[in-house]
């Protein structure tokens, strides 16, 4: 008789009843009962291991896919690949001058500070350790006066945050191809330098290079690769010795050194105090720092969801930079102090196509400073896109643009259906909002989906009856005050069509004419007013707006001072479809929490016939 199991149901007691249905078909268990027994027990032990091997090979075989792993070692595995190597904890860089002043007779004409010279900072009370990770040259300007200059020839010296650590091997005899293990899991890998010296005795040392910084590689090329193992370590191996260059040989001591970081934790340190001196003719002269950047691009390491998403482009454009999908994954996969990036070609561009370009966004952490944002820029371009990008082709950097989403959210909140008063519904609304944004949105091509969220918060509990979400959008703008001016703010969708009940565009307040004022848009018309408190119209034809293509154009605007201790201008809109908002290009959704609320009314769900 064939048997009725069935492979694929995992729970225990399913199988359990499948064996007993099974074994009562059969005419010599007809009328038995299997609880009253001990062939119970036996069916206990069937049924468990059925369920285990069962859960154990859905596991194994969700692991052999990147998309469906759990484990960080699969989806790191995997992505390895792919020739996608996932991005390390990463530390946190400052800007600054460094100077200092002898007042010898005979001073030298030049000074240089050594490399991983140590300064100290302290964020939150904590104190952190941050490194030169070159030499810096300063001269003598005349007058005993030295200032110390980067390799780009400014006085704008980076600072990198962590501890610097160093591990020693000795390369064997062994035929076997060998990798070192460096028992570090917070590795900032882009500080790693490995030199080989030719015994254990000798003082001088061949540099080795990162095999996938290479742009070419030859026989007599030395590099050296860097992974994330399993156990989260490192593992550094080299070439063959054949196909990929130089590898060290028996007898050779590789010392390797590297900042091991605290990540994010350093953002925001903003005074530096060497803990060195510079010597001349055995006398210590103090070097001087001025902060010219606060620590800023400290990130923790990459997640699984980002390796999963990064690691398929990243093959796909095979390190060449022919289409904008090249160019983001190559950017991503090579920078991690870039958290988001998009890409798209001149034809594409809005308003204006313009050919031979390809326009390229970077979307940078929060705490990141503009001279950091600028270095990355200039690495991109000398170190990336020279090398490997088309010779015809220039490559233009342009900002993210943020729009803001003003969100009012209202649920209907029964408190017999749980033990939580309407104060606290309000807050655990608030926070799923919020989380949805932290999770979904703030990155390139996330779109918002209302009902997504709103399923969100009717799924908090049998508490909240029901919800709704109303959407605005909001762009910000840095007007020249008292100067009368143009200004076009473009938003990334159609807006809502006016009517003659709601004002689709409108402000925030500012001073003008001596009084407070906003904009908004005159009912059933598309022309833009700027109106006083009082609703008194100081001026009636400020701009339009087409719904259409979703610009705001101000003419002669002229504010005097702007309310609410900001110096922008918000311009909040109605969207033409509040349930879905999608950006396109280098537009990024995110949240104005000081204009967005959560409010809940009490329901008991009774119905009242009034007679």
């Amino acid at each position: 008789m064939a048997t009725n199991i069935k492979s694929t149901q995992l729970d225990f007691a399913t199988i359990k009843t499948s064996l007993k249905t099974h074994l009562s078909q059969q005419s010599e268990f007809a009328d038995y009962n299997f609880e009253a027994s001990g062939l119970s027990n036996i069916l206990d032990v069937l049924a468990h291991n059925t369920h285990f091997n069962g859960i154990v090979a859905n596991f194994a075989l969700n692991e052999s896919f990147l998309n469906t792993a759990q484990l960080r070692s699969s989806v790191v595995s995997h992505a390895e690949t792919l020739g996608y190597n996932p991005k390390s904890i990463t530390s946190a860089t400052a800007h600054v001058a460094l100077s200092t002043t002898i007042t010898a007779v005979d001073r030298p004409s030049t000074i240089t500070l050594p490399k991983y010279s140590t300064f100290t900072t302290n964020v939150d009370d904590i104190s952190y350790t941050f490194y030169t990770l070159e030499a810096h040259t300063a001269t003598d300007d005349g007058t005993g006066n030295y200032s110390f200059l980067s390799s780009l020839g400014t006085t704008s010296i980076p600072l990198v945050e962590g501890i610097l650590k160093t591990k020693t091997f000795y390369v064997g005899s062994s035929a076997d191809r060998q990798i070192y293990v460096i028992p570090e899991t917070s590795i900032d890998t882009k500080t790693v330098a490995v030199n080989v010296f030719n015994s254990s005795a000798s003082s001088d040392f061949i540099v080795y290079s990162e095999l996938h910084k290479a742009i070419t590689i030859d026989t007599s090329s030395r590099l050296f690769q860097l992974r994330e193992s399993p156990n989260g370590f490192y593992e550094l191996s080299f070439s063959d010795g054949i196909t990929t260059g130089l590898a060290p040989v028996a007898g050779n001591k590789i010392v390797v050194s590297y900042l091991s970081s605290k990540g994010p934790l350093s953002n925001g340190g903003a005074t530096y105090v060497p803990t060195d001196k510079i010597t001349v003719d055995d006398i210590a002269y103090d070097i001087v720092s001025t902060t010219s950047t606060v620590a800023s691009g400290g990130a923790n390491k990459e997640t699984i969801e980002s390796i999963r998403s990064n690691a398929p482009i990243a093959f796909s454009a095979q390190n060449r930079l022919v289409t904008a999908d090249d160019y983001k994954a190559l950017i991503l996969s090579k920078y991690p102090a870039v958290y988001d990036c998009i890409a798209w070609g001149g034809e594409d561009n809005l308003p204006t196509p313009e050919y031979g370009k390809v326009f390229v966004s970077l979307k940078f952490p929060d705490t990141t400073s503009t001279a950091s944002k600028a270095t990355t820029q200039d690495e991109i371009i000398t170190n990336l896109i020279k090398p490997l990008a088309i010779m015809t082709i220039d490559t233009k950097f342009v900002d993210p643009v943020i729009t803001f989403l003003e969100t009012s959210t209202l649920f209907n909140f029964n408190p017999n259906k749980t033990n939580v008063t309407l104060k606290s519904a309000e807050t655990n609304v608030s926070k799923i909002v919020s989380n949805y944004f932290t999770n979904n949105l703030n990155a390139f091509g996330k779109a918002f989906r209302r009902s997504n969220l709103l399923t969100e918060i009717d799924n908090i509990g049998d508490s909240i009856l029901n919800s709704k979400i109303d959407v605005k959008l909001q762009r910000r703008f840095v007007p020249t005050l008292a100067v009368s001016k143009a200004y076009n703010i473009t938003f990334p969708v159609q807006l809502a069509i006016p009517d003659d009940v709601h004002y689709v565009v409108s402000s925030n307040t500012f001073t003008f004419n001596s009084k407070l004022c906003t904009i908004r848009n005159l009912l059933s018309s598309t022309q833009l007013q700027v109106v006083d408190a009082d609703g008194g119209i100081q001026i009636s034809n400020v701009g339009t707006y087409n719904a259409t293509t979703g610009v705001v154009a101000l003419t002669g605007f002229a504010p005097v001072s702007i309310s609410g201790g900001v110096d922008y201008i918000r311009i909040s809109a109605t969207p033409a479809n509040q349930g879905t908002v999608i950006p396109l290009r280098n537009y990024v959704l995110n949240i104005d929490t000081t204009r967005s609320f959560t409010a809940g009314t009490v329901d008991y769900g009774k119905t009242q016939v009034a007679l």
